[in-house]
């Protein structure tokens, strides 16, 4: 039997196809240009007959979900019914960037393959535990109310993935763990996890809370918007445009590309420099006020593209924590092989 993981977005979607008893990845792809999402998984089930990996569709034990934003109502792995179909309708109005193209991935399957089991996995699942003083917005009470308003954090999936993965590596079990887990790529975000359960994170109501990072700003003077508007005389939906995708390393040196921003920094360009500094300060900001709230740490866990692969950057981080004799692990994040575990978990 095998297991097909989702990351439906709004013109592509990535998949991995996974072995049920094992949870070996046995392919993976991405389909571009999607216009139909049902056109999109035929083609996707289509290749993974071509190259032998499926012969009839009942070999799929269950699809798996990557849904960005599960707002109060998703705590854990989510079988799919129709209740559940509402919810992530009513939670497209936080993400509708994201939520509307998971929910099209989720409707298409119903289409292609009827019946089989739809399991879903929310970025903000594993936040769920983080206590109200750490998730509320000293705002009006009343706007948590009626709009919802507060931290979800999100990359929860990669968090709890590496957590669990850190837990094996340091021979305890997940709950016996206080770990600061760093997912550091284009995207970025720190995670500060006391025994085994999120209890803080650097993104809050949207992804653009927290770090710097390859195109958002990360935390910044909330003024600033109006500022903006007011001087750049230009929309709300300009600034947004601005503060997501022109700032960060790219709005700062011109790319977004870590490795992009080493070779100019090798050319003494001052901007690639400063950026890179603003970037490791800010991690470390993190790190430092994550250690205050957790007191014991067993180890810093990085992952993401510049986690893994950037020595540079991992240096730094070790370098400023070295006084508090604290275990570094690096671990490969594969957020797919945890939406595939979990999935199993819940309908074995």
């Amino acid at each position: 039997m095998k297991i097909l993981v989702l990351n439906s977005g709004s013109s592509s979607i990535k998949y991995k196809l996974f072995n049920k008893e094992t949870l070996n990845e046995l392919h993976s792809g991405i389909k571009e240009e999607v216009k139909d999402h049902k056109e999109g998984i035929e083609k996707i089930l289509t290749k993974l007959k071509e190259k032998n990996l499926i012969d009839d569709p009942k070999e799929i034990f269950c699809v798996g979900h990557r849904v960005v934003h599960g707002g109060d109502f998703f705590t854990k792995a989510t079988l799919v019914d129709e209740d559940v179909i509402k919810k992530i309708e009513i939670l497209c109005e936080l993400a509708p960037l994201h939520n509307p193209a998971n929910l099209e991935g989720i409707k298409a399957i119903s289409v292609t393959l009827g019946d089989i089991p739809q399991v879903i996995v929310c970025d903000t699942a594993f936040h769920q535990t983080i206590p109200n003083y750490a998730s509320f917005y000293p705002l009006p009470y009343e706007y948590y109310e009626k709009y919802h308003i507060r931290k979800y954090g999100f990359h929860g999936t990669s968090h709890q993935y590496i957590a669990q993965a850190a837990a094996k590596e340091l021979g305890k079990e997940l709950e016996e763990c206080n770990l600061i887990t760093l997912h550091l790529g284009n995207g970025s975000s720190a995670c500060a996890i006391k025994d085994g359960k999120s209890i803080d994170t650097s993104m809050g109501f949207t992804p653009l809370e927290g770090l710097m990072m390859g195109t958002r700003c990360g935390d910044i003077d909330g003024s600033l918007v109006y500022y903006l508007e007011e001087k750049l005389d230009c929309s709300r939906e300009e600034i947004y445009n601005i503060l997501n995708k022109e700032s960060g390393f790219k709005g700062l040196c011109g790319t977004n590309d870590l490795r992009e921003v080493i070779k100019l920094i090798d050319q003494c360009d001052t901007h690639a420099k400063l950026a890179l500094d603003m970037f490791i300060y800010r991690v470390k900001k993190y790190i430092g006020s994550y250690l205050m709230i957790l007191g014991k740490v067993d180890a810093i866990v990085l992952t993401g593209g510049i986690g893994e692969n950037s020595q540079l950057v991992r240096h730094a981080i070790y370098e400023s924590t070295d006084k508090f004799d604290l275990v570094h692990i690096t671990i490969n994040t594969d957020e797919e092989k945890s939406i595939a575990m979990q999935s199993r978990e819940l309908l074995d």
